[in-house]
């Protein structure tokens, strides 16, 4: 069986290899061809070009790079004709996606999924009947989507979230940790996530810094760690260098993959308190039971057009999915240091709230059941079957 993915950016670089992983545990004869991450590559696909080129989020900042992109839309399309796929699964980054999906569907009788069903439920409604014209089925990470999806003609289901069967550092790798960062039980380690796109950290990381200011005031001896992705490493090294502090930059080249996770976990497992980008890194933090504030920006163009669609008041997945509002965000106008600072000082000194929160969060995304990445092989075999 012939397996086309593309993923676009590193949440769905994980989403894909959980997916992989449980084809290969159900279909031992499946090949696996597309647009990976390093992580889809160590499952056993070979990317046609750097999944990083797609890295890209926000009205205006793809704007410098529309021709790049459809170039690569063309050719991506291209290469899935010449595969001839049993299936396409497309994860995430529907800008990129769908479009793939659209010239592929005017040409062949291909069964496309998408992986990661849009958030209509939070703006651009009409988003699902569009899909709808090019996407068969689709995978929901959140329990609430699929009805939203069959309304408007696709096939769904609700597959559970992979952060809820990730491996989670132990107390004792938690521990080592600290050791090696030089924090003592009474101070805190600050996680601080910028972001995996360069357009989000070169907003937020100035920003991020200044709003450490206030909690390192408080605990003098505090340190700061940030895990990166490959392609900002040097940027957040460029843009941290007047922080306050000097963080721990948890650095993915030169040293092995798994390597690299496991450090980072380890950064999760041991944090008490983290800035964090708005994203899937919610539910990262979530499952290790680590407070958050969420903050986060845009271009200008950006801000006003998507602020003016929006149709809920939080954009953090742990509010939304715990129906809670208990952790705090601060987003486009208010993504400013000095509404940020009390706010983490806030969360390190009263996290009651949040722990319940997050507890909740992971049950509801399928903690305890079977693993997401094989739900998410055995919906995608079960409707190509049917």
């Amino acid at each position: 069986m012939k397996v086309y993915l593309i993923a676009g950016e590193a949440s769905g670089d994980r989403l894909g290899a959980a997916l992989m992983a449980g084809l290969k545990a159900l279909a031992p004869d499946v090949e696996f061809f597309g647009v990976a991450g390093p992580l889809m590559e160590a499952e056993g696909a070979k990317s046609v070009f750097p999944m990083e080129e797609l890295s890209v989020m926000g009205l205006a900042e793809i704007l410098p790079k529309y021709f790049h992109l459809k170039r690569r839309i063309r050719e991506t399309a291209e290469d899935v004709l010449r595969v001839q796929p049993d299936v396409m699964i497309t994860i995430d980054s529907p800008d990129f996606c769908l479009r793939v999906a659209k010239l592929v569907k005017a040409k062949a009788k291909v069964r496309t999924v998408h992986y990661v069903a849009p958030s209509v439920w939070a703006w651009r409604p009409k988003r699902a009947v569009k899909m709808a014209e090019v996407i068969d089925h689709v995978l929901a990470l959140l329990p609430f989507e699929p009805p939203y999806m069959e309304a408007a003609g696709m096939e769904c289901d609700f597959v559970g979230h992979p952060v809820t069967t990730e491996p989670l550092a132990t107390k004792d790798e938690a521990v080592l940790f600290r050791v090696g960062a030089q924090v003592k039980d009474e101070e805190p380690l600050i996680l601080a996530l910028p972001g995996s796109r360069k357009g989000e950290v070169t907003r937020l990381a100035p920003v991020f810094g200044d709003a450490l200011k206030p909690i390192l005031a408080a605990h003098p001896k505090a340190k700061v760690v940030i895990p990166t992705t490959r392609n900002v490493t040097e940027l957040v090294r460029d843009l941290t260098a007047s922080w306050p502090c000097r963080p721990i930059i948890l650095d993915p080249h030169g040293v092995p993959l798994e390597a690299y996770l496991h450090q980072k976990r380890a950064a999760f497992a041991a944090a008490d308190v983290a800035l964090a980008a708005s994203g899937t890194v919610s539910l990262e933090l979530a499952a290790n039971a680590t407070p958050m504030v969420i903050a986060y920006d845009m271009a200008w163009l950006s801000r006003k057009i998507i602020s003016r669609m929006l149709k809920i008041d939080t954009v953090t997945l742990v509010n939304l999915v715990s129906e809670t509002r208990v952790v705090p965000e601060f987003i486009g106008e208010d993504c400013r240091a000095e509404l940020i600072g009390p706010a983490l000082l806030e969360a390190l000194a009263h996290p009651e709230a949040q722990m319940a929160a997050m507890e909740r969060t992971m049950e509801r995304l399928g903690r305890g059941g079977e693993a997401p990445g094989l739900r998410a092989a055995r919906a995608v075999l079960e409707r190509m079957d049917k």
